[in-house]
């Protein structure tokens, strides 16, 4: 933890600094870029460097402080490129009133008026500036102030403001999203005062694969109730032997041999034949019908 540069009022609390220890913010990359070395806390053993989680904390608040600054929320402008980040800007656009870009980045959409896209924000936030690079490059064009989520190989040209965490996990970059929310929230007076909780949850934040997602939703749309009327049909099964003696009085349960009380109905029915035939065969001594043969 680095010393606290900041009122009383916006020290982290040990569930915050919990939250972000169990989202892998402080995990970095093996590679460290010059301009991030200052939010370095160490390297391990095996090469990854360890962020500095108080100096990401200190980030997050600054930013927040940065974003409630702009009177309008809709001149906010929060992008994401990479997947893992686009549901969280999303909801962070929903919970703010920013405006959101999640997917590609149209070119032109800070510098080209004609542009269908065209946007004029008074300040951006990215997700990850090697994926959100072009934003950033419009940005510095039309003097746009940027904050970035960087890690510690991440490029830091035009970013104003960056907060140091690990940009490439699901769980970091939802978590952080989630934290500058919230404090966006504190700091506009939605949410009430610091010890009230905000009731949404952080795993809202969080990327969700669409076809895990669809297989949930194939199980949850298994007809209810089949498995236990099959089961139900088996135990049944044919214990009502009344239907099968009703249907057929002349077979006996016990032998399976046909009963001779049930009245042959072959003779009778071939009996009417054997006469046509009779009818139809010649008599002996006739002469033989006339063949073209």
């Amino acid at each position: 933890m680095a010393p606290a540069n900041l009122p009383s009022i916006f020290n982290a609390t040990s569930q915050d600094i919990e939250q972000l220890l169990a989202a892998q913010c402080h995990v970095g990359s093996k590679n460290l870029q010059v301009h991030m070395q200052s939010y370095l806390w160490k390297t391990r053993a095996d090469g990854v460097n360890v962020i500095n989680i108080g100096k990401t904390w200190e980030k997050i608040v600054l930013a927040a402080r940065i974003i409630a600054a702009v009177d309008n929320p809709s001149d906010v402008c929060v992008i994401s490129a990479r997947p893992y980040g686009q549901r969280a800007v999303l909801k962070f656009a929903a919970h703010t009133g920013a405006q959101a870009i999640a997917g590609r980045f149209t070119p032109g959409s800070f510098t080209n008026y004609i542009t269908r896209s065209f946007k004029e924000p008074r300040l951006i936030i990215v997700t990850d500036p090697r994926t959100d690079s072009q934003a950033i490059k419009e940005a510095s064009y039309v003097n746009i102030p940027v904050i970035a989520l960087c890690d510690t190989d991440s490029p830091t040209e035009y970013v104003d403001v960056a907060i140091p965490t690990n940009n490439k996990g699901r769980h970091a970059i939802g978590c952080v999203w989630w934290m500058l929310a919230r404090e966006v929230l504190r700091l506009r007076g939605t949410i009430y005062n610091r010890e009230t909780p905000w009731e949404t949850m952080v795993d809202l934040y969080f990327y969700r694969d669409p076809e895990a997602e669809a297989e949930d939703k194939v199980e949850e749309e298994k007809l209810p109730g089949v498995e236990e009327e099959g089961v139900a049909a088996i135990e049944s099964g044919f214990q009502q032997t009344g239907e099968w003696e009703a249907a057929a009085p002349g077979f006996a349960a016990a032998g399976g041999e046909w009963s001779e009380a049930q009245p042959s109905t072959w003779d009778a029915a071939a009996a009417p034949n054997t006469t046509e035939w009779a009818e139809a065969a010649p008599k002996e001594g006739a002469p033989a019908a006339a063949s073209g043969w």
